[in-house]
């Protein structure tokens, strides 16, 4: 039975998972797979169906009485559910960087219980990163088809200092995230694709994300387990700390602010104010 007390170890294996469906989606890569459109009209590979198959075969093993929420699967027609706990994947985070062949795809699995990211891991096969956390976070070198190495390095967020870097997406920046940087004084701005933003800020090379546009439980729950075992924390727009199993919504995320140290967190909800204020619904 699986001991769901030990959230470094179910870190580590949602890790192993993961690197089990990297090479079905390099193999995809290598092929340069093309998309389809799905009904929502997000694009879709076969990457993603044959990652998505392995992982949930083999998430069915490890935890066989764990309810599984797969991006894929939903898009097909299968129920949300969202009980105490359960696991959310979306197994090619970043299908756009994927067809245009960037490097910057992620496969995420992440753990929710009452609501929480408690455990999760994010793979970057073109990259050969995989980050992972629990009670504590981690990064690895993650060769392709080989298990997770052993060696592995803790990481955390950094202290914020005056100069604050923010990661930005590449095709989604908005008037409210250029509102949200200002007033931050954010002076560098990096970009990232996927979840690896999440990520770059949990091991320490950026201090904030913000995300004003909506996304799925699935493209953050991962990602946001490690970054909150790094000692970071995803906000609301309301700034209160990101929720999961919100059925109301769909499993709709309707906007977020990654944060890395703790001490951002008044200073980045203060902002979120005054967007608020400024563009009254």
């Amino acid at each position: 039975m699986t001991d769901f007390g030990d959230l470094d170890a179910i870190a580590r294996a949602l890790a192993e998972i993961a690197l089990a469906a990297g090479p079905a989606v390099m193999e995809e890569y290598a092929r340069a797979a093309p998309g389809r459109d799905k009904a929502d009209g997000s694009p879709v590979t076969a990457a993603d169906e044959r990652a998505e198959a392995i992982i949930i075969e083999r998430l069915t093993v490890f935890a066989p009485d764990v309810a599984v929420v797969a991006e894929e699967a939903c898009a097909a027609g299968a129920a949300l559910v969202a009980p105490r706990r359960f696991f959310l994947v979306d197994p090619l985070d970043g299908t756009k960087e994927f067809l245009a062949r960037n490097g910057e795809f992620t496969i995420n699995i992440g753990l929710i219980e009452d609501g929480l990211p408690v455990a999760g891991a994010v793979y970057a096969p073109a990259l050969g990163e995989v980050w992972f956390g629990g009670r504590s976070a981690f990064s690895a070198e993650a060769r392709l088809g080989r298990r997770l190495a052993e060696e592995h390095t803790p990481i955390a967020v950094r202290p914020a200092s005056a100069k604050l870097a923010a990661l930005a997406s590449r095709s989604h920046s908005d008037a409210a995230t250029e509102a949200f940087l200002t007033k931050l004084g954010v002076a560098e701005r990096l970009s990232a694709g996927s979840s690896l933003k999440f990520c770059r800020v949990a091991e320490g090379v950026a201090d904030l994300y913000p995300r004003f546009g909506s996304t799925m439980e699935w493209d953050t729950a991962a990602a946001d387990a490690v970054l909150r075992a790094a000692g970071g924390m995803t906000l609301g727009l309301d700034g209160k700390p990101l929720r999961y199993g919100k059925l109301e919504t769909g499993l709709r995320n309707a906007g977020f602010v990654v944060v890395g140290d703790p001490k951002l967190t008044s200073r980045a909800v203060n902002a979120l104010s005054a967007i608020s204020a400024e563009n009254p619904p």
